[in-house]
């Protein structure tokens, strides 16, 4: 039997076929073009659903269920979006007007960060994990919890929005509307500006040239660069910027003492650069520093795929 899980994005819809041991045998893309009407969207969605199952020779009796990974404010026990600040789904119906365009007999939906954490439960890095954690380092901290091959998401679908959980209190203001929120620091664009204020405070720094004498220019990458090239200003940002993270992975440890605690997005990148200093501080603060089994924290494996992965799990 056969899962299709769809990954739908700001600016791609991707979608896979996904066998009973959680491997993509087939995958496919269109873009979203998110300014059409949701119902468009949706069309597009339920074509390439339906071109994959052709392509791979299968028929739709074959197809146990179709799941849903979109971001923003998601109901999956209703099947509705009630808001996605990217894409014009407002109080939506996804799961019933996919129906619409492919003929699936189960539809399920959930949050994007949420399936990612899924998908790399059942078959990433955290795979096994009775109790397993995902931390996205994007545009913003994402993240999931998932107990014993269930995501955790609250009473009421908006629970483990680890993100903005107050690391700074009166500190740095995040999208959501309060100061000094995890997602404000550790984030890819907490990131960037850990470097600009390095930049506006230090004249003496190669980052300065990384950025071509532009500091709205400044990315994620340029701190690490300079600090590996050994410039003082750089490794600065980047003790910070571990500092911060540390405190907010010792919080998610102390409370929930995951298994494992894989971290994803592009600043994962680095590697070691950022493992092996981050795992130092969250040995000596987290709450179980004496105790001989702890937390295992590992880069995500999944990548691009855990979503996909993670939406086709939500029909097992």
């Amino acid at each position: 039997m056969y899962y299709l899980g769809i990954d739908l994005g700001g600016t791609n819809i991707a979608v896979g076929l996904v066998n009973e041991t959680f491997e993509i045998v087939k995958k496919g893309s269109v873009p979203t073009l998110p300014q059409r009407e949701s119902e468009e969207i949706t069309k597009d969605m339920g074509a390439l659903c339906c071109r994959l199952v052709e392509e791979a020779g299968l028929s739709w009796g074959e197809i146990v269920s179709v799941g849903i990974a979109a971001p923003g404010a998601v109901n999956p026990e209703t099947g509705v979006i009630s808001y996605s600040c990217n894409l014009p789904f407002v109080n939506y119906g996804l799961t019933e007007a996919l129906k619409r365009y492919c003929p699936a007999k189960n539809v399920y939906l959930e949050n994007d960060a949420n399936a990612a954490a899924l998908g790399e439960a059942m078959s990433g890095a955290a795979k096994g994990a009775p109790i397993a954690m995902m931390i996205t380092l994007g545009t913003g901290v994402g993240g999931g919890v998932v107990f014993n091959g269930k995501i955790y998401s609250g009473f009421n679908y908006a629970g483990a929005e680890l993100g903005h959980m107050v690391i700074e209190v009166d500190g740095r203001p995040c999208s959501c509307g309060r100061k000094g929120c995890w997602e404000a620091y550790s984030s890819a664009t907490g990131l960037v500006n850990l470097t600009k204020d390095k930049l506006a405070n230090c004249s003496d720094t190669i980052m300065w040239d990384m950025c071509q004498g532009d500091p709205e220019r400044a990315s994620a990458r340029h701190a690490f660069e300079a600090m590996r090239q050994g410039d003082a200003a750089g490794k600065e940002v980047v003790d910070d910027y571990i500092k911060y993270l540390a405190c907010g992975i010792t919080n998610m440890i102390n409370i929930f003492q995951p298994n494992v605690l894989c971290i994803g997005g592009g600043v994962c990148n680095e590697g070691d650069y950022l493992l092996k200093p981050l795992i130092e501080l969250v040995e000596r603060e987290q709450y179980t520093r004496d105790q001989a089994i702890k937390t295992k924290i590992c880069i995500a494996k999944l990548g691009n795929d855990a979503g996909i992965i993670g939406a086709a799990a939500l029909g097992i």
